[in-house]
């Protein structure tokens, strides 16, 4: 069994312009498919999400940065502690969200407002014990799964641009379901308020406004 052990608190936590700073990722691995009766090969994506207890939907592993460690740290940390996996991290994030916690996702203040990283994490290693086993449920999902079990409107958009960027970076056959997986509308009463739209670390394409909530790129 392993001797690892979860990190708790946030006495070292980070924080920036008033957002709790997050770090995650989207574990994925790549599966070898035989096509047609030629044998023809192609590698099917699928993608790693976890459950929490009283809920039927799953989420990304993701948690706190802290000021003893980098992002992509962060990033590996909470895929180690809360997926039991390890693998190679993207250099860069896939991108940057900002989002209410929900436990303050009906407040109108800026109490609550986190600022998350998410990285795009190919799975070199799965292990039987992990620190928040008997928290978390793993499961191995297709894209097209994964999105409609995602809990919140800026994890499918992040799915969104973890196939963009993996398409663009690997030659990988995506199946048609995967390349147009469709992004539900942000209005929806009962999803987590989400406080700002996704952006690159790149030009900023400007300020969307999703009802009452103003929603900016971050860049």
């Amino acid at each position: 069994m392993s001797s690892l052990r979860a990190r708790t608190g946030r006495h070292r936590q980070r924080y920036k312009d008033h957002f709790r700073l997050v770090a995650g990722c989207i574990p994925y691995k790549l599966e070898q498919n035989v096509v047609g009766s030629h044998s023809n090969s192609e590698k099917k994506v699928l993608v790693l999400m976890i459950s929490t207890p009283g809920r039927d939907d799953l989420v990304f592993p993701k948690g706190g940065w802290e000021d003893d460690e980098t992002k992509d740290e962060a990033a590996s940390r909470e895929a180690l502690e809360e997926a039991g996996v390890k693998g190679t991290l993207s250099e860069n994030p896939i991108g940057v969200w900002e989002f209410r916690s929900k436990s303050r996702q009906n407040s109108s203040s800026l109490e609550g407002g986190c600022r998350g990283y998410m990285f795009a994490l190919k799975v070199t290693e799965e292990l039987d014990f992990w620190p928040e086993k008997n928290k978390y449920d793993r499961k191995w999902l297709t894209t097209e799964e994964a999105y409609k079990f995602c809990r919140y409107d800026w994890m499918r958009d992040a799915l969104r641009r973890f196939l963009s960027t993996l398409s663009a970076e690997s030659p990988i056959r995506m199946s048609e379901e995967s390349k147009e997986i469709p992004l539900r509308s942000l209005t929806d009463a009962s999803e987590e308020r989400q406080m700002s739209s996704p952006g690159y670390f790149g030009k900023p394409s400007g300020v969307q406004h999703l009802g009452n909530t103003c929603c900016k790129c971050v860049v």
